[in-house]
């Protein structure tokens, strides 16, 4: 089965959203499922390698979609986000984050069984 999952949220906001989504991408995972992560909005610095864990935090949200992408996760970013959105704007991203475009968000929501937002 192919499972997008769509994260909008900062990845540092003071809940566990996020990490609670990339927790879940990676049990689905586990279970044979293929994973698709869009990021958008806010959510784009967790491709970004600046984004750091703030202090008292134990948990790297970027390291955890890093290992997801080592494990053939697709990871999609929004272009327009990209430029427009997070606290790091303008930062570069990762090897294994790619830019996307709207309507390769569309081809994938067509194309997956299941869709999750975080």
């Amino acid at each position: 089965m192919k499972i997008l999952i769509i994260f909008n949220r900062q990845p540092y906001d003071n809940t566990d959203v996020t990490w609670n989504g990339l927790r879940l991408a990676g049990k689905l995972l586990e279970t044979e499922q293929e994973v698709k992560i869009f990021l958008m909005n806010d959510s784009v610095d967790m491709a970004r390698e600046v984004c750091n864990p703030p202090e008292g935090y134990d948990q790297d949200l970027s390291q955890m979609l890093k290992d997801l992408i080592a494990k053939g996760v697709s990871v999609k970013v929004c272009g327009t986000c990209m430029v427009r959105c997070g606290i790091h704007k303008n930062q570069p991203y990762f090897e294994g984050a790619q830019k996307a475009t709207m309507p390769e968000l569309a081809e994938w929501v067509v194309d997956c069984e299941k869709i999750l937002t975080f």
